[in-house]
């Protein structure tokens, strides 16, 4: 503008205040049941029809992945941050011994995770529900 003055006004960051939770709401804790229930939904779903391919397993686990923990978040309480893992491999009778360490809180935090065979592939999801003060 001709006075000097800029046209529009800059918009302001608001500033949250910390509300020092450091427990979830009665009743809003992570539900390890239901998200068993989620994943073994997503895992008969999505891996049906599908053949085990080396050169698209690793998009294939991404979009599961991304699927998987999309479905999770929607049932899930606030505050709670998700780590999804997604193990796919292709079945040939080999064995496989999957395990996970966590520094958790175990009155907050939980897991669930579920697995998937078909003729040509296995599939192993964990997901963890993390309290996030």
């Amino acid at each position: 503008s001709f006075s000097g003055l800029p046209l529009c006004q800059p918009i302001r960051e608001i500033q949250y205040q910390n509300t020092y939770k450091t427990q979830p709401d009665q009743g809003c804790k992570f539900d390890a049941s239901r998200v068993q229930s989620i994943l073994e939904a997503a895992l008969a779903t999505h891996l049906a029809e599908v053949r085990y391919n080396q050169v698209t397993s690793s998009q294939l686990t991404q979009r599961l992945s991304e699927i998987i923990r999309s479905k999770v978040k929607e049932a899930t309480p606030p505050r709670y941050r998700l780590v999804c893992q997604v193990i796919l491999g292709q079945r040939k009778d080999q064995g496989v011994r999957i395990a996970s360490r966590c520094l958790w809180d175990p009155e907050n935090d939980n897991f669930a995770t579920a697995s998937y065979t078909n003729a040509s592939l296995f599939a192993v999801v964990t997901v963890h529900g993390l309290y996030y003060e």
